[in-house]
């Protein structure tokens, strides 16, 4: 059941007139509802679930998880939250964050027993990374996400690709069944949408993801302790990571396109984590005049993990696509297994096309 399921994409049909545009965009609503009723119907149905986001979760992933660790418990299910990498430090704050086992701690422990899982925030399946070897080729799978790269894998796809968050879609799931959040849900679902908008920075801060932070601040959650804590402080770690790589800064000869990298001694002699790489590809981008910024992570092994951001112009999923990545219009992320000269000269290449 993890192949892509055709009839949870949304309609997508060309428009000349503005009846059509509002027919089109009614289709999409009443398909996402649908979808959101098939998703709830799916979590009644079973009773053990495993939760899993994506490898190297962000503030998103880890939110998303906690949140349906949330209603499966209100719903009093048996579920595991998972994920192949640590919960970031920065993140531990949330409740029950430190409930989420950490398969690379036991790589050897026994996966849980379960009847269905829930995929949060993951553009692809492959995405889950070693959970896969757990799950058995015909457990139901919920696939709940906001990638518009998502190829809608599982028994149930929920996919909103315009949302800001995976966050924002729990969101709507609740609401339209009807289930009250408490504090706690809320803290989650607020820490998700505040670190994938940038601090509501971003351009999919829409007037929706404003009216949701807006009931959420509403049950008591501490906005402004939890962005001082995401967005402002940083690691002493970090620092040294973002000294060392800003020496590194190069740029075009148009200066459209711009990049730093990172190599396994900086990460070493900093003692820097993969989450103190959090916001560090935002320094290319944020020069003026760059269209797109990215960051290339060197490991051990010689597999460079890249990561693009675009000023608007350039469509970076597209470059990510290319060479097997993913996300979003604006942010997105592959991985090469070429020299770092090599990648770099790949990477010029395909967002010079976009350009």
């Amino acid at each position: 059941m993890h192949n892509s399921n055709p009839s949870n994409s949304h309609a997508h049909e060309s428009a000349s007139s503005l009846d059509s545009k509002e027919s089109s965009g009614e289709q999409v609503l009443s398909t996402y509802g649908h979808n959101m009723d098939e998703a709830l119907s799916f979590i009644k149905k079973y009773d053990r679930f495993l939760v899993v986001a994506h490898v190297n979760p962000d503030g998103d992933a880890i939110s998303s998880t906690l949140a349906v660790g949330w209603l499966l418990q209100q719903w009093n299910k048996h579920f595991v939250m998972v994920n192949d990498n640590r919960v970031p430090s920065r993140l531990s704050f949330l409740a029950n964050s430190e409930a989420i086992y950490i398969s690379e701690r036991h790589p050897d422990a026994k996966p849980p027993a379960f009847d269905a899982v829930i995929c949060v925030d993951c553009a692809d399946y492959e995405r889950i990374g070693t959970i896969a070897d757990w799950i058995q080729a015909d457990v139901p799978i919920l696939n709940i996400d906001h990638h518009p790269t998502n190829n809608r894998y599982g028994e149930v796809a929920l996919i909103r690709e315009d949302a800001a968050a995976t966050a924002e879609i729990l969101f709507d799931l609740y609401e339209h069944g009807g289930i009250v959040l408490d504090v706690q849900a809320a803290t989650a679902l607020y820490t998700g949408l505040l670190t994938d908008t940038g601090g509501f920075r971003y351009s999919n801060t829409t007037p929706h993801v404003m009216e949701m932070a807006s009931k959420l601040l509403q049950t008591g959650v501490q906005g402004n302790e939890i962005a001082d804590r995401l967005l402002e402080r940083m690691s002493y770690a970090q620092m040294l990571l973002i000294k060392r790589s800003l020496a590194r800064l190069d740029f075009t000869q148009d200066r459209k396109i711009a990049w730093l990298h990172v190599t396994p001694e900086d990460m070493l002699e900093t003692g820097a984590l993969n989450e103190d790489l959090e916001g560090l590809v935002n320094y290319p981008r944020n020069v003026e005049g760059v269209e797109v910024g990215f960051l290339l992570k060197m490991n051990e092994s010689g597999r460079i993990k890249v990561s693009l951001r675009s000023a608007g112009l350039v469509n970076v999923a597209k470059v990510a696509q290319h060479f097997g990545g993913g996300g979003h219009v604006r942010a997105a992320g592959c991985t090469l297994t070429v020299p770092l000269e090599q990648a770099i000269e790949a990477i010029i290449e395909q967002v010079t096309e976009q350009l």
